[in-house]
């Protein structure tokens, strides 16, 4: 036996129970942080709650209002007209205000309109627009980009 082996026994044991200890710890401090982000996320839902609750009661409001001077079914005609204006206006607040940004119906992310976007980000020319697809059948091939109108600059081998 050597002088020192019982040293490299301390030392393995010791790097176990650091170990052991930071584990520990890395536990409770997700563990807290997750107690913390359980309450936050139910205090949101709550209050998402509470204001569908107050919307419908202001739409009761206004169609009961609408309902004094009107007959009933024109006062919910109403105020079912508000509503849907007033979900079109916000979800055009929602969506982006640039041109080409973000996609739009039929369009998946990441296709013409971004390759469009990211060709004039550059300073290039735009792609031109995609013809559309022959119906029945397959799709055309995507856009090809414009042709430079001189030849490049390019060595040629064997000339």
């Amino acid at each position: 036996m050597k002088p020192l082996d019982h040293l490299e026994h301390l030392d393995k044991h010791l790097v176990d129970e650091l170990a052991q200890v930071a584990r520990e710890t890395v536990r409770e401090e997700l563990r807290e942080q997750t107690r913390k982000q359980r309450r936050k996320a139910a205090l949101y839902a709550a209050s998402g709650a509470l204001a569908l609750y107050a919307g419908a009661a202001l739409a009761l409001a206004v169609g009961l209002a609408l309902a004094l001077g009107l007959p009933d079914w024109a006062a919910a005609l109403i105020t079912a007209v508000i509503l849907g204006a007033l979900a079109y206006v916000l979800r055009g607040m929602a969506r982006p205000s640039r041109p080409g940004a973000g996609h739009t119906a039929g369009t998946a992310p990441g296709g013409d309109g971004a390759r469009r976007t990211a060709a004039e980000a550059v300073g290039g020319m735009p792609y031109p627009p995609v013809p559309p697809a022959p119906p029945g059948g397959t799709a055309a091939p995507g856009p090809v980009p414009p042709r430079p109108a001189g030849d490049p600059d390019v060595p040629r081998r064997g000339v």
